[in-house]
């Protein structure tokens, strides 16, 4: 088959990287941290001669009420997201739109995949959808990715039809200019953007194109599952894509407005796309940071639970606190690179409501997570209150079990998943919260840090 190769002119209209002063910035935090401490000082000088009670009861006392503001910050974020997350699943079940097929160009990036790209394109071809096409883009690979990129190249019979793989071929540039040439390239309307070591679950278009009937629907999120299960720590990560990222997205989709389209899965109206820019590659949340721009140009963003990608998660600790580290400083540079929303509601109120979300999530959530165990711990050591440190992880496992046995049965998921609730936030979200706060440090300290790449083995699905 003789492969055509055209040359394409890209509209890379990526928004100027923010201009950081290192020097000021540090100068600027040690000034508040100094003022801060002193106010904090004074506050004590003069208030703890007042108190009545000794030094070690007002510790204990202290100890008392921040665990209980803790532990009601922590009931009210768990029953908020669960509540909506109810709401939006039995709107789902009952709602009926009609099904909407135009045509979607798939967008698939690719750098060094070659292990993985052709289970991902065969997954593409068993979609129950009558009307799209594949456009690999590979990113300067330097492994064998260009040669079985070319060898997919052609018409395919689909599941309903055929479907033509075409193949972009550019120098390395990352994923958002990657994405970029593909979605630029497409003469479609709509598209879906997906890592290269996805797998689409055969219903995806088909269920997440009908959200677009609604025509100020600007992008649908998708759902992301772990693929790769078996391991304690690779079922503790398919349970937290469950539990903690697919009930919060769920509970975001009640009200239209998703703050993260994930990288796996994420379908777009390509003018809500043109709106925004496109992807920029000035940070490392892509996906944060265009979901934030769309929302900004006034687009909705729907959740779809059918749409699932199917991802290769990190196998060991390492590579897990590593991509975790990278999501984290990605962003917080996201969420600087939109600040002007953080202090001015009149701009776009969703747009403050959601990245004060995120901000608390990113910043605030992980501190007060690891501040609050250790703090019981301490005071429980010191004051020989251990018997509490058991009811203290009980209550907060039964808590998370409540919250598994929900996302299991609303995503008919296996429910081996759902024993490990019981460690999950004592000892995995913690390991989590804590690479949070590393990143959160070092984001705004200025450190230097790569992108990195997961070591593929091959999508069992």
């Amino acid at each position: 088959m003789k492969i055509e190769k055209l040359k394409i002119i890209l509209d890379n209209r990526e928004i100027e990287v923010p201009k950081r002063d290192f020097k000021k910035e540090k100068l600027r935090t040690a000034l508040i941290s100094g003022i801060l401490s002193v106010i904090l000082i004074i506050i004590i000088a003069v208030t703890l001669p007042m108190t009545i009670l000794p030094l070690s009861g007002l510790f204990v006392y202290a100890s008392i009420v921040a665990l209980a503001l803790f532990l009601f910050l922590l009931l009210a974020r768990y029953f908020t997201l669960i509540w909506l997350s109810y709401f939006y699943q039995t709107k789902y079940t009952v709602m009926e739109k009609p099904f909407y097929t135009p045509f979607v160009s798939i967008i698939v990036p690719v750098y060094n995949e070659g292990k993985v790209l052709r289970a991902s394109i065969d997954s593409l071809l068993k979609l129950d959808y009558p009307n799209y096409e594949i456009i690999i883009v590979n990113d300067g690979s330097t492994d064998n990715t260009a040669e079985v990129g070319e060898s997919l190249v052609g018409l395919h019979k689909g599941r309903t039809s055929w479907v033509k793989v075409s193949l972009i071929n550019k120098p390395n540039g990352g994923k958002s200019k990657a994405l970029n040439a593909g979605i630029q390239y497409s003469e479609a309307e709509f598209v879906l953007c997906m890592d290269g070591d996805s797998a689409l679950s055969p219903q995806t278009l088909k269920m997440g194109m009908r959200h677009f009937v609604d025509p100020e629907v600007g992008a649908v999120a998708g759902n992301v599952k772990v693929t790769n299960r078996g391991k304690p720590i690779l079922d503790l990560q398919a349970l937290e894509y469950i539990e903690g990222l697919n009930m919060a997205r769920a509970a975001q989709g009640f009200v239209k407005m998703v703050n993260i389209i994930p990288g796996p899965i994420g379908i777009f109206r390509k003018r809500a796309l043109h709106d925004a820019g496109y992807y920029s590659s000035d940070t490392f949340a892509e996906d944060a940071d265009l979901t934030l721009k769309i929302l900004a140009k006034g687009w909705k963003i729907e959740y779809e639970p059918e749409a699932q990608a199917w991802t290769e998660a990190p196998a060991n600790i390492f590579q897990l606190l590593k991509q975790r580290y990278r999501w984290t400083r990605g962003i917080l540079q996201a969420i600087r690179k939109h600040k002007k929303f953080l202090i001015n509601p009149i701009i776009n109120f969703n747009n403050t409501l959601i990245l004060w979300s995120m901000a608390f999530e990113a910043l605030v959530w992980p501190a007060m997570n690891i501040f609050a165990n250790l703090f019981f711990i301490i005071v429980a050591l010191l004051y020989g209150m251990t018997s509490l440190i058991v009811f203290w992880w009980f209550g907060i496992a039964i808590l998370d079990f409540m919250a598994a046995i929900f996302c299991v049965a609303a995503e008919k998921e296996e429910a081996r998943l759902i024993p490990y609730s019981l460690i999950y936030r004592i000892f995995f979200v913690l390991m989590i919260d804590i690479t949070k706060a590393m990143a959160t440090v070092e984001e705004f300290l200025g450190l230097a840090m790569s992108w990195g790449k997961l070591e593929r083995v091959g999508l069992k699905k």
